[in-house]
């Protein structure tokens, strides 16, 4: 009989272990500046994307708490300090219409399909 510990080893011996980093951001409900501010937020986001250091991000729905502008962005970079750092100068930060913490996440298991037609050029990720 194995003990819990051994279970849990034998079940994520081969999984991701991925450090990323988290960052929760909370709107301030300043909906006019949000949408102001939201095409130089994009833009940033699109540059950090390109760099090869955001691994995802987007807006988070309504829910308990939830605030106009509330956000969700994964970065792979090399700390939380670097994290941070990024976070912090995101236009909707700098201008005050959300503010920010930053988490240590560890990507264990997941899946991401991808479709790839040749014929017709086509990509599907879903």
């Amino acid at each position: 009989m194995t003990t819990p510990q051994e279970r849990i080893a034998e079940l994520t011996k081969g999984m991701l272990r991925k450090r990323l980093y988290a960052v929760i951001s909370k709107g301030s409900g300043r909906t006019e500046l949000i949408q102001s501010l939201l095409p130089e937020h994009l833009q940033y986001m699109i540059g950090l994307e390109r760099a090869g250091i955001l691994f995802a991000s987007g807006p988070l729905g309504a829910g308990d708490g939830a605030a106009i502008g509330d956000g969700l962005t994964i970065l792979n970079v090399d700390s939380l300090e670097h994290a941070r750092t990024l976070a912090a100068i995101d236009p909707f930060v700098r201008s005050g219409a959300r503010s920010f913490s930053v988490r240590e996440w560890t990507l264990m298991e997941g899946r991401i399909n991808v479709s790839l037609s040749f014929s017709s050029k086509s990509l599907e990720v879903g």
